[in-house]
């Protein structure tokens, strides 16, 4: 079946393009021969871990009661600022009992000022130099006053000072248990109003609500939890550390981390437990993420800790345009001689400078072709 003119014509016009293209490419495409870069890298260990916030509470209840309400409906990702109420606690009970005790703290007030009115008159007026407090009227108290009470003195039968001291001690030992239990229903008031505090759950910091394990109308108990309260703006990566690798570490070290296998960063140590775990022989370090980085509580990473022990080794690393565009495997353009030849490559990870790491195919001393046009081959070479 013979083409028509204007199929031909397109055929032609095809491939004058693809032509031209291919003639123009090393001009547009900058191609240009560049060494295979050598970094010398020491040998690491990738360690999971988790993305955790810098700080984190559990907030619970501190007093028995049913949940009144939880500010903005407590949704969790809900922000507080330091000092918000984010759940309140019925503290009706607590109320009550405050109001029975200052009505105690009145009663004791009352008897506090009448024991200190009995031992300033103890001390003015003794009762036992109360005449009206003797047997008789006028002449019979003035004789039992002046003469009886003397007597028996010097005949030793008592003695008035003796019996006036204890008269003394008595009013002041009244006046002292009337202070001690005025004190006492103070202190129970205070505990009482450090109860009905606690009936609020206050935020500790800036922070949001990380997970709810309570809802409106739940009766609590004293130490139950209701919330997880964390500072997301600051996070942190946790893991477990094998006892042999955290030799290879130190506070304020950086080492590699990556976000969800995709995001690379620099994690600082901040923090290494002083004890390892006596089962599984690990301890507990903590890396600070920069600031700004997209990642949220929870999200998995991984580590990559320098083996302690363990030599340098070379690491070969290429750009990642100079790889041959369009091909089902990793592929660069090596120079041998006065030639390009087509060579495969394996590649490894990406390096925090974006450059990848080559595991084999290639030398340190090789030389290859970067930014290659599309649909070259082996024997190209730019001008």
């Amino acid at each position: 079946m013979k083409k028509s003119p204007r199929t031909r014509f397109k055929q032609k016009l095809n491939s004058f393009i693809i032509g031209l293209s291919l003639c123009l490419s090393p001009v547009l495409h900058s191609s240009e021969i560049i060494p295979v870069q050598q970094l010398k890298s020491q040998a690491t260990s990738v360690l999971g871990s988790s993305v955790i916030p810098k700080k984190q509470v559990a907030l619970t209840a501190q007093i028995s009661g049913r949940v009144l309400s939880l500010t903005l409906n407590g949704k969790v990702g809900s922000a507080f600022k330091q000092g918000d109420v984010i759940a309140e606690i019925d503290s009706s009970a607590l109320l009550a009992q405050r109001n029975g005790m200052v009505a105690q703290i009145s009663a004791a007030q009352s008897n506090l000022y009448n024991a200190e009115t009995q031992y300033r008159r103890e001390i003015t007026s003794p009762k036992r130099d109360d005449i009206a407090a003797m047997p008789g009227f006028g002449f019979p108290a003035m004789m039992d006053q002046y003469m009886t009470r003397p007597m028996a003195d010097m005949m030793g039968s008592t003695d008035s000072s003796i019996n006036k001291q204890a008269d003394l001690v008595s009013s002041q030992t009244a006046l002292a248990q009337a202070r001690y239990k005025l004190q006492q229903m103070m202190a129970q008031l205070k505990n009482i109003d450090s109860s009905l505090r606690d009936s609020k759950t206050i935020a500790p910091f800036d922070g949001i609500i990380l997970q709810k394990m309570v809802e409106v109308g739940d009766t609590l108990q004293p130490g139950q939890a209701m919330l997880s309260f964390g500072y997301i703006k600051e996070i942190q990566l946790h893991a477990d550390v094998p006892s042999t690798l955290v030799l290879g570490l130190k506070q304020g070290m950086q080492v590699s981390a990556k976000i969800a296998a995709t995001t690379s960063i620099q994690a600082t140590v901040a923090e290494i437990h002083p004890v390892a775990d006596p089962q599984r022989h690990t301890i507990v370090v903590k890396f600070d993420l920069p600031k700004g980085t997209r990642a949220s509580p929870g999200m998995y990473a991984e580590v990559m800790i320098p083996m302690a022990n363990a030599k340098q080794s070379s690491v070969l690393l290429i750009p990642t345009s100079a790889l041959l565009k369009g091909r089902s495997l990793p592929s660069v353009l090596l120079l041998d001689g006065n030639t390009s030849v087509l060579r495969l490559v394996r590649l490894g990870s990406v390096q925090n400078n974006g450059l990848l790491e080559v595991v084999s195919g290639l030398t340190a001393n090789d030389k290859i072709i970067d930014n290659p046009p599309a649909g070259v081959s082996s024997g190209w070479l730019p001008k």
